[in-house]
């Protein structure tokens, strides 16, 4: 006769129940000499690097990574429909995806924010609230514009998670509207039959009016690039602007006027001439220099970079300083090469229209590009140039945008600013 109590039996109980729902897990195989970044804790399992997979796992289905010797590595996230075919989330063995498990991960994410003051002045005020990989979610991206939310998934798997994250954010913030918005390429890539929709309560306005550094923008979350606006710049728009007193300043896609409104409002700039292709991104950029005062210092133009700083060439000008934000010019890694040599173009022509001593702040937010290739590109456009390069700071992504060591890729941004001799 057993001499364990009824609380030792339960215990019991649900250690073998844990048990056997590890060994009936399907189980992912890494191949020979591959698993060294999945131990490292790198959160993205590629097609490539898998052997094969036990089991019939459906789309977003548990799945435990092991290597070729049957050694435990990780729990994620199955999808065969992408080229990431395993997100990874936890370490350990015995931890399960259940509903504390996520919410527990998401209450992470906002207490940073809540921490360096970012969900302060709620109505006016914007952060990025989740960050993907960084926040151990990997694929999913939440922006918050006062009381909206706005929702991105480019996980298959995490979009099977959408009734939790608006619960959650719900439950948290009592939110007026919460939206879903979709990046280009990824319903293809994830396989996700998902469009930009209201997932709840009133659809965001078609203008709100953002304070960011004590500047007023305009905005449109439904149709405006990304979300609405580029969060991830906001520090860095500052710090451009100590640098750019009584200078006349030339920037290249300006979209709503963030570095130029900074530049003139904190810097001091004496003027700026800024250009973008889009006419709506123009329009809103005039408006916003409008409602903060400073329309007459400021000239939007619609205008293609390439094309017209070969004109501006052409004809002559030199400017103080040149800022340059492209857009992603690399998705894929096939794509590096390309991308390297039209950063390479892009900085070359700035360089051309910069006077002697000018500043030159150049971004990227190609998160392939590693810092030192893109280090490695205006290196090579000093020695085409025969002008001195000297970088005054070398600055990237906001806390609302943390890095996670584990996985460089999202370190994306790049904002050097430098001193051309």
């Amino acid at each position: 006769m057993s001499d364990s109590s009824p609380e030792e039996a339960d215990r019991s109980n649900d250690t073998e129940i844990a048990h056997t729902e590890i060994k009936t897990t399907p189980r992912v195989t890494i191949k020979t000499r591959r698993a060294l970044p999945f131990f490292s804790r790198h959160p993205w399992v590629f097609s490539g690097a898998i052997l094969n997979t036990e089991g019939s796992p459906e789309p977003g289905a548990e799945v435990i990574l092991q290597t070729d010797k049957g050694e435990f590595i990780a729990r994620g996230l199955y999808n065969p429909n992408s080229n990431i075919r395993v997100r990874l989330y936890a370490w350990d063995e015995e931890q399960t995806f259940d509903d504390d498990f996520w919410i527990n991960r998401l209450e992470q994410a906002v207490a940073l924010r809540e921490s360096i003051g970012l969900l302060d002045q709620f109505e006016t005020t914007g952060c990025r609230l989740v960050f993907s990989e960084a926040d151990q979610l990997s694929g999913l991206t939440i922006d918050r514009y006062g009381q909206w939310f706005l929702v991105q998934f480019s996980s298959l798997a995490l979009s099977l998670k959408q009734e939790l994250v608006i619960r959650f954010l719900k439950e948290r913030f009592q939110p007026k509207g919460i939206w879903l918005r979709t990046e280009k390429g990824i319903r293809e890539a994830e396989g996700l039959e998902i469009t930009d929709q209201l997932l709840d309560g009133e659809a965001p306005p078609a203008h709100f009016f953002l304070e960011e550094n004590k500047i007023r923008y305009g905005m449109d979350m439904v149709t405006g690039q990304k979300t609405g606006f580029y969060l991830d710049q906001r520090d860095n728009r500052l710090a451009a602007a100590q640098y750019l007193k009584n200078h006349r300043v030339l920037e290249m896609y300006c979209y709503t006027g963030g570095f130029a409104l900074n530049a003139i409002i904190h810097g001091e700039a004496q003027s700026v001439l800024a250009y973008d292709s889009s006419q709506s991104a123009i329009d809103q950029a005039t408006a916003n220099a409008e409602l903060n005062g400073v329309g007459n210092r400021i000239q939007f133009e619609v205008g293609k970079a390439y094309a017209v700083l070969e004109k501006l060439k052409t004809e002559g000008e030199q400017f103080d300083s040149v800022i340059l934000d492209p857009p992603k010019m690399a998705r894929h890694r096939s794509g590096v090469k390309q991308a390297l040599k039209g950063y390479f173009s892009l900085n070359r022509l700035a360089v051309g229209v910069l006077k002697p001593g000018g500043i030159l702040v150049t971004c990227s937010c190609s998160g392939l590009i590693s810092e030192l290739e893109f280090l490695q590109m205006l290196a090579s456009v000093s020695q085409q140039t025969g002008r001195h390069i000297q970088i005054l700071e070398l600055r990237g992504q906001p806390a609302d945008h943390p890095v996670s060591p584990s996985c460089p890729e999202n370190h994306y941004l790049k904002c050097v600013i430098c001193r051309v001799l």
